[in-house]
């Protein structure tokens, strides 16, 4: 893939020679892969498929999701406690 773009900004790049609105073509094709690809997760993907990018955001989620249940459960902690005191003595 990453062939197929250097292709077309080299020629992009060598017709700015005879005008310099191709280098700004070049520049814009540049700048547009270089930002997908840092939207996509940046690294580049291994040959068996699997995505750098996809386990960073798994990462990312999973921090999320421990922090915010830790902040939940110290919230309440002492609301819970009480209230399976209650069911402990509402059934014994």
């Amino acid at each position: 893939m990453f062939v197929l773009l250097l292709i077309p900004v080299l020629v992009l790049f060598g017709l700015g020679f005879l005008n310099p609105l191709w280098w700004m073509a070049a520049a814009v094709l540049v700048y547009g892969v270089t930002r997908l690809d840092r939207d996509r997760g940046g690294g580049r993907s291994r040959d068996d498929g699997s995505d750098l990018g996809n386990y960073r955001d798994y990462q990312e989620r999973r921090d999320r999701r421990e922090r915010w249940d830790r902040r939940y459960n110290r919230q309440h902690r002492a609301r819970r406690r009480r209230e399976d005191r209650q069911d402990r003595e509402y059934r014994g």
